[in-house]
């Protein structure tokens, strides 16, 4: 099996200037105007231009301010601050600062598009240091 990953945004252009800013991603192949691949994680990244307001799931409609989500990507970086002051130079906001956790150290973000992410580096023991809680 392979997992890809598909973000809907407004504008894969600019979309694609803050990944690839943001994480030090690289456009791959490039499908017209409006869907870009992006290599450099484990799994690639795919831009869809999706307009807001088009459907998106069930009876909810695509819209691009911070919106809630039960799923969202978390980026294992080796420096939490430094990854966050990378994404922050390409234009990401900064919802919880980096803090120190029993796993390792976290901070909560989202993109430009409204979408949520975290940069998190492991500690040692990584999320076993929970099962000794």
């Amino acid at each position: 099996m392979t997992i890809l990953l598909n973000i809907d945004v407004p504008d894969a252009a600019q979309a694609t200037t803050f990944y690839t800013a943001a994480f030090g991603l690289t456009a791959g192949r490039r499908f017209g105007t409006d869907f870009v691949e992006l290599l450099g994680w484990p799994a690639p990244l795919y831009l869809l231009t999706k307009q807001a307001g088009t459907p998106g799931a069930g009876s909810d409609r695509r819209r691009y301010e911070r919106h809630w989500t039960p799923l969202h990507i978390d980026v294992v970086v080796d420096d939490v601050d430094a990854a966050v002051a990378r994404a922050l130079a390409a234009g990401a906001i900064l919802e919880a600062p980096a803090c120190d956790a029993p796993y390792g150290r976290i901070a909560m973000l989202a993109d430009p598009f409204g979408h949520g992410f975290c940069l998190l580096a492991f500690s040692a023991k990584g999320y076993d240091a929970l099962l000794e809680e």
